[in-house]
């Protein structure tokens, strides 16, 4: 007997850091689809099999993960396809679209939940470099620290770079465009800032792989948060 796919379709209606950081993620590696039947799709894909797997855990599905390598020299890629007509509509109506990527708008978030949503942003579009170099007048090796995120829409990051000047007290940030994209990136200063207000709380949904960068840059410096 086939099984019977579940999943919470009213998750999209309220807002809960859950479902902040979902969104966020999903606004940068989700997408949507309607097929020719009309059917109606929502689609998540990274190579992180962990964070699907509680990101299908939240939303209360039991929808297969399903892998992906469209080329040999690539890494395995992750699916999370959820069948739902109501939270692709809910999607819509939170500033979503199937033609997102350079029209993205930034959604009207809580401020309670922007530390989520930001969260799951960066954990889909965002990168942190802790870089080791060699100052010419030292001996040791000394470490910096570079933070920031991805979009096809410059509207988006602009609203985000105003938010997080506001609730997190970024003070700096660079917005500039690269191949296409654009790019809000922050320096040591405004990265332990961002740390601070993305991974200060109780919920375990983050991509450990990036929050680790931050950390091995701190232990370098022996800040402590």
């Amino acid at each position: 007997m086939p099984i019977t796919k579940k999943k919470n379709e009213n998750f999209f209606k309220v807002w809960t850091s859950e479902m902040a950081y979902v969104l966020g993620f999903f606004a940068a590696d989700g997408c949507m689809i309607k097929n020719n039947r009309g059917a109606h799709f929502i689609e998540f894909y990274i190579t992180d099999k962990n964070i699907l797997e509680k990101i299908r855990y939240v939303m209360g599905s039991n929808h297969k993960i399903s892998e992906r390598r469209r080329n040999l020299k690539w890494k395995t890629a992750y699916r999370l396809q959820v069948g739902s007509k109501k939270m692709f509509d809910d999607l819509i109506l939170l500033g979503m679209s199937p033609t997102k990527s350079k029209t993205l708008k930034f959604p009207s978030v809580p401020m309670e939940y922007l530390k989520d949503f930001t969260r799951g942003y960066f954990d889909g579009d965002g990168n942190v470099y802790a870089n080791e170099y060699r100052r010419k007048d030292r001996s040791k090796l000394s470490i910096t620290l570079l933070s920031g995120f991805t979009c096809g829409s410059r509207s988006f990051l602009e609203k985000l770079h105003k938010k997080l000047r506001r609730l997190a007290k970024l003070s700096g940030g660079t917005l500039f465009d690269k191949n296409g994209y654009y790019n809000l990136y922050y320096s040591v200063k405004d990265s332990c800032k961002l740390y601070d207000f993305m991974y200060n709380t109780e919920s375990d949904l983050f991509l450990l792989r990036k929050k680790s960068i931050f950390e091995k840059f701190f232990k370098k410096r022996n800040i402590e948060f």
